[in-house]
């Protein structure tokens, strides 16, 4: 795999979405969020948990990554939704970019048809454009990366995340990163296991940098890698987080869900 994925699949967003700028104006985005009535709350749901000290999982729906390849051939994001609120997660996150991981942001609009979970649109923002596009389709909450965008492209993002009242999840994966994102005080912030640069996953990426987080005043959140419950719960022993997002096994074992039926 290349070591520079992250960009090639940025480069390749910004080619969409700087298409779809001259087709869609933000009036006809504004109007569609204001006939919504689909939206949930994304943080204050896993903000519960975490202040009686439980666990949170946000369970991912996915088709395909860079990494793993097609991980579900007959992909029904509904289906697995559905899967996912009888197990009991927390909340969804909806991979929506669609030439690496095959997915649309349709598929959070038909979820939200039927089940009752907030969503994270989890794609590769860096232009307000996106932020306003993603509440359209009835996310409730964005995923900005630090690693693939300027820092004032993060700040713009997040400005207008909160206009729109949407919750976010700020991305870190490194040191330096993680002490750029306590800047942004209403987001949670997520430690990604995965270099998205080199798209290898090391748990202790979270163990490594969590202590910089540790007075952030929301919730942490350790994402991708986890294989199992033991992993999850050393996580929960040795740290403050109790949120975790898990796609991969999961998703490859949705019949068992081993980690959402037990906890």
């Amino acid at each position: 795999m290349s070591e520079n994925i992250l960009n090639k699949i940025i480069e390749n967003k910004k080619n969409k979405i700087n298409k779809l700028k001259k087709e869609i104006s933000i009036e006809s985005l504004s109007q569609k969020i204001n006939e919504n009535k689909t939206y949930l709350q994304f943080k204050e749901k896993i903000l519960r948990n975490h202040n009686d000290d439980k666990v949170s999982i946000i369970a991912e729906i996915k088709k395909a990554s860079p990494s793993a390849g097609v991980i579900i051939e007959n992909y029904n994001p509904v289906d697995i939704a559905n899967i996912y609120q009888s197990n009991k997660a927390t909340c969804l996150s909806v991979l929506t970019e669609e030439d690496f991981f095959l997915g649309n942001l349709i598929h959070i609009s038909k979820i939200k048809e039927k089940i009752t979970l907030p969503i994270l649109c989890k794609d590769f923002f860096f232009d307000k454009f996106q932020v306003h596009l993603s509440k359209s389709y009835g996310a409730d909450a964005i995923l900005i990366i630090l690693a693939g965008i300027s820092e004032k492209e993060a700040n713009e993002l997040y400005e207008e995340a909160i206009k729109l009242q949407m919750d976010v999840i700020v991305e870190v994966h490194t040191a330096e990163e993680a002490k750029n994102a306590l800047k942004f005080d209403q987001a949670l912030i997520g430690i990604n296991n995965r270099n998205l640069k080199t798209l290898k996953t090391d748990i202790n990426t979270t163990y490594d940098i969590h202590n910089i987080l540790i007075n952030h005043k929301q919730p942490l959140i350790s994402e991708s890698g986890i294989k199992n419950k033991d992993e999850l719960l050393e996580i929960k022993n040795k740290t403050k987080i109790r949120t975790f997002l898990i796609g991969e096994s999961i998703l490859k074992n949705l019949e068992k869900n081993n980690i959402l039926t037990s906890l």
